[in-house]
């Protein structure tokens, strides 16, 4: 078996039947974008979370938690402060 072979991507990718492409920032975020509404439209808010890192800065953690409550429309806001 070769060994796996890692790339940095410098662009983004969206899949079109199943092969991955190249496309725009613009056309990436808007997919990610529509995924999200879709996922809110047909189960609410809650369907969503977000899972944030313990070792992120104060100020990251805040701007995750406000993205869940404010554009999710959720309270399923994990930082993992445990470890």
């Amino acid at each position: 078996m070769a060994p796996q072979r890692y790339i940095r991507l410098t662009t983004p990718l969206v899949r079109d039947n199943g092969s991955l492409r190249t496309a725009t920032w613009e056309e990436a975020l808007d997919r990610a974008a529509n995924g999200f509404r879709r996922v809110i439209d047909r189960h609410g808010g809650d369907a969503l979370g977000i899972f944030s890192c313990s070792k992120a800065s104060n100020e990251m953690n805040f701007l995750a938690q406000k993205l869940a409550r404010i554009a999710f429309g959720t309270h399923n806001v994990d930082s993992c402060n445990r470890t």
